[in-house]
């Protein structure tokens, strides 16, 4: 996916998702890092967006560095006491540093369509964790996906400035495991009445766990945890967000 396509999306990033219950994911993923054995505090996140997981994870105690591609999803994320953030590729980025723990959230595993990009960001998890480390992420799960079919859908949301209202409208690949969404996205200004239209596509991934495991084979990592995100419940065909833990061998 290109960085224009992030750059244009970042403008209503925020807005898009602000029902999203980040205060719950945060909560979610100290809790299962503490179940999995994770003691130190150093997390390195992947595709940390702007910065929300982050900033919560470190008013918990933790030392988060985000890793974000985007430049513009980099520029509305705030530092804050536990957390800052580079601006850098996951799939190539090199630190010279060792972490407790990885974690890649709100799909952004997903995101690599490509065998090289999911083979270039597993090696760089496991590149920059020590020896029992963990890695944690979530992606599509296919069963899910070959089950239920994405349908279009629209999603509106509002704040005293700007309304918006999105149109996503999936498309199947079943041989390459890929949906790509295709967005137009409306921001009517509510002063002006000027209304901005955007349109762009997020080519995205759906997971097997037998494919999940040979990658983590291939990349020195052993799964110990496979569920639902957030519930805990044991993946099904109606489970359409997998968590994956896997511990650095």
């Amino acid at each position: 996916m290109s960085d224009a396509v992030f750059n244009a999306y970042s403008r209503y990033y925020n807005l898009l998702y602000k029902d999203k219950d980040y205060v719950a994911e945060a909560e979610y993923i100290a809790d299962l890092l503490k179940r999995f054995g994770v003691s130190g505090k150093r997390i390195l996140e992947f595709g940390s967006g702007t910065g929300k997981h982050g900033r919560l994870l470190a008013e918990r105690g933790y030392d988060v560095l985000g890793i974000e591609r985007s430049s513009e999803m980099f520029a509305h994320a705030e530092a804050a006491p536990g957390f800052s953030c580079q601006q850098a590729d996951i799939c190539t980025v090199h630190l010279g540093q060792s972490f407790d723990a990885v974690i890649s959230l709100f799909h952004v595993v997903s995101y690599q369509t490509t065998n090289e990009a999911v083979l270039a960001v597993f090696a760089r998890a496991a590149e920059h964790l020590q020896t029992g480390g963990l890695f944690v992420f979530d992606v599509w799960y296919s069963p899910a996906v070959y089950a239920h079919k994405p349908e279009v859908r629209v999603k509106r949301m509002a704040d005293e400035a700007i309304e918006i209202t999105r149109i996503a409208e999936p498309v199947l690949n079943p041989n390459e495991n890929r949906v790509d969404v295709n967005y137009t996205i409306f921001a009517l200004d509510l002063a002006s009445g000027s209304v901005d239209t955007l349109t762009e596509t997020h080519p995205m991934r759906h997971f097997s766990l037998p494919e999940l495991n040979l990658l983590a084979q291939m990349n020195g990592f052993e799964v110990i945890g496979t569920e639902e995100f957030l519930t805990g419940s044991r993946p099904s065909e109606n489970t359409w967000g997998a968590c994956l833990v896997m511990k650095r061998t």
